[in-house]
């Protein structure tokens, strides 16, 4: 077998995905970054209801005249020292909480999001996936078999869809035609979105576009401003070469600028563009993203208004990000290149699972102490005194992270990455049963992947025809009211970013990404 042969098929399997079980435990650092957040939070919950409960305390001693009494009393019997100590205690009560209320968090809702579904005409089917592959006459042999070997395995069913600039005959590749895929996805997406939320385009404050791989200029970000007129001062950003993880890191950029510009409304969006990014070479390493990346694209509008709960779909709770660009082999295992012919993709690490699961591994370690019942915590801590301490041969153990949320977006970068988190995390399949039915239906969409999801859980499950011979109907409640949802994407560079979400009511809206088609 070749180098480029066996390196590709390493990507295709879990095998080399690290066990959490037996191998070597998480540095520690990733606990302290987990612990210190906690502790910050903790700080200062309990000096609320401190600062509380001394304040209405007073309040009540100055109404019925205690507090003049004791003036009194402390006067004549030279106790004056111990009355200033105690309004001074008093007062210093007052100004912590008072600090608190001025400078806690804002809280970030989610009004609402929606997920872009292509017209009908750009479905793909495996076969005519193939037929247009030999017929560009771009691949050997070898490259062809590869490529449906590697369809057959993905996980992909045949209705995905890619752009008219692919799936012309020939294949259309330039700046004009990338365009219009951008156009195609951005602004039916953005108009549904503000027209779910009743949002104005000109109540935007802050415009948050993430797409890792198209770069134009002037960006995506001033395409939408130009195309929905939106104000002149209103806030841009445009998140490039970021990878599949993308989507969270936006939200984390939305969630930060809410907290300093207050009463704002923010709008996100999330996509990806292929036309200009299809590898038309034989490198086995670069073809695979050519088998499962797709058409798609998701934008959200959150606010950090606190008049807007009462509508709101969801409260922010976390958002948790892991890089691990520091070390070389996670640097390199998502790489955009030319190959010996000069042909431009992205090359596939064949250590890419196992890179994976070490970013899987460390952001979970920081994120566990955020979200996990004290029972787990006190489980994993004294696991980690057994081993850190007291040098004894135990497990690592991982907490059940089915006991913190109730629902899981898993990122649908192929159906390795979803069968090696469903394996560590120990979850159900029904746990997972929405990520495999996005990956399915969808492909992968990258950084807007987890909006798939998320809608398929609110619908209820994925439409009956799509499931004939995948193992039988799914169907789900949506998500009740307290529930928390955890987003979970792995992005180049190399990236795991989690992002937890509260539902605030019931939701059980039917999504126009997974209704039938008309």
């Amino acid at each position: 077998m070749s180098t480029a042969a066996g390196q590709t098929r390493v990507n295709l399997d879990n095998d080399k995905v690290p066990d959490y079980r037996h191998s070597t435990p998480v540095a520690l650092k990733y606990v302290k970054r987990g612990y210190h957040v906690l502790c910050s939070h903790g700080l200062a919950l309990m000096l609320v209801p401190l600062a509380a409960t001394g304040v209405l305390e007073l309040a009540n001693m100055w109404k019925n005249g205690d507090l003049q009494s004791m003036w009194a009393v402390a006067r004549e019997t030279h106790l004056t020292f111990n009355m200033v100590t105690f309004v001074l205690c008093c007062l210093l009560l007052v100004f912590a909480a008072a600090t608190y209320v001025f400078t806690r968090s804002r809280p970030v809702y989610l009004l609402n999001f929606h997920c872009f579904k292509p017209p009908a005409n750009l479905k793909m089917e495996s076969e005519f996936f193939m037929t247009h592959s030999r017929n560009s006459k771009a691949f050997t042999q070898e490259s062809l078999d590869f490529q449906e070997k590697v369809l057959a395995r993905s996980g992909l069913g045949e209705e995905t869809y890619l752009p008219a600039s692919i799936m012309s005959q020939p294949p259309c590749i330039n700046m004009q035609t990338a365009r219009e895929e951008a156009n195609l996805v951005l602004f039916s997406t953005v108009a549904e979105v503000l027209k779910a939320t009743g949002t104005k385009a000109q109540a935007v404050d802050i415009l948050i576009v993430n797409c890792s791989l198209f770069n134009p200029t002037p960006s995506l970000s001033a395409m939408i401003v130009n195309h929905f007129k939106m104000r002149s001062n209103v806030m841009t950003y445009n998140l490039s070469g970021m990878g599949c993880s993308a989507g969270v890191i936006s939200l984390g950029l939305a969630q930060q600028l809410l907290q300093v510009f207050p009463n704002s409304t923010a709008l996100v969006v999330s996509t990806e563009n292929i036309t200009q990014n299809w590898y038309f070479g034989n490198d086995k390493s670069m073809l695979i993203p050519n088998c499962l990346f797709r058409l798609g694209g998701a934008a959200l509008v959150l606010s950090n208004k606190r008049t807007d709960r009462w509508r709101a779909k969801y409260e922010l709770l976390h958002v948790v990000r892991t890089h691990m660009g520091q070390d070389e082999a996670h640097y390199g295992c998502v790489y955009q290149r030319e190959d010996a012919q000069g042909t431009a993709g992205v090359f596939l690490s064949k250590d890419l699972m196992r890179i994976a699961g070490h970013a899987l591994k460390a952001n979970i370690t920081t994120l566990g102490p955020l979200v996990l019942p004290i029972s787990e915590q006190l489980l994993f801590f004294a696991n980690l005194v057994a081993r850190k301490v007291l040098s004894l041969k135990v497990r690592p153990y991982i907490p059940d992270f089915k006991l913190a949320f109730e629902h899981f977006c898993i990122h649908t970068g192929g159906r390795g990455v979803i069968d090696a988190i469903e394996k560590q995390l120990e979850l159900l399949p029904a746990n997972v049963a929405p990520s495999r039915e996005t990956l399915y239906r969808y492909g992968n969409v990258s950084s807007s992947s987890i909006w798939y999801v998320l809608a398929n859980i609110e619908s209820g499950g994925m439409i009956e025809q799509g499931l004939k011979g995948k193992g039988g109907l799914r169907r789900g409640g949506g998500v009740r009211r307290g529930e928390r949802i955890w987003q979970i994407a792995f992005g180049s560079g190399f990236k795991c970013n989690s992002a937890v979400w509260r539902a605030l009511r019931n939701i059980n809206d039917q999504h126009e990404a997974w209704a039938p088609d008309s």
